[in-house]
């Protein structure tokens, strides 16, 4: 059974528990208190499950509070990486803008040297 079976299977075996407690609630008859005891270690058995399959899961391991400091130390790892992002994005804009520019003034180069060669009389 796959993990998010086991946890979407909490839910109706509590169900079933609170559903056999009603009943008991009715009259506590042999039949009752059997399926009211079958019910809940029933849930019993769901909840171990749930807790081994998160267990199992990466960082299903780590406390609250270790889960939290991973997180944090992730933020500011994404937020370095950003920084380093944009700072990279700035270096490439520049570096094109430079290009286009040095792109530009070779250009009107070029065109200069045409116009004053096509200026220029022949002897």
């Amino acid at each position: 059974m796959s993990s998010a079976a086991q946890f979407e299977t909490l839910i109706p075996k509590l169900a079933a528990v609170l559903e056999r407690a009603q009943q008991a609630e009715d009259g506590l008859t042999p039949q009752t208190k059997q399926a009211l005891v079958h019910a809940t270690n029933d849930f019993k058995e769901g909840v171990r499950a749930a807790r081994d399959a998160a267990r199992a899961l990466p960082g299903g391991e780590l406390a609250v509070a270790e889960q939290d400091e991973v997180l944090a130390m992730l933020a500011r790892l994404r937020a370095r990486k950003r920084r380093q992002l944009e700072a990279f994005a700035e270096r490439v804009a520049a570096a094109a803008e430079a290009a286009a520019a040095r792109a530009r003034a070779a250009d009107e180069s070029v065109k200069m040297e045409v116009d004053s060669t096509a200026s220029t009389p022949f002897a």
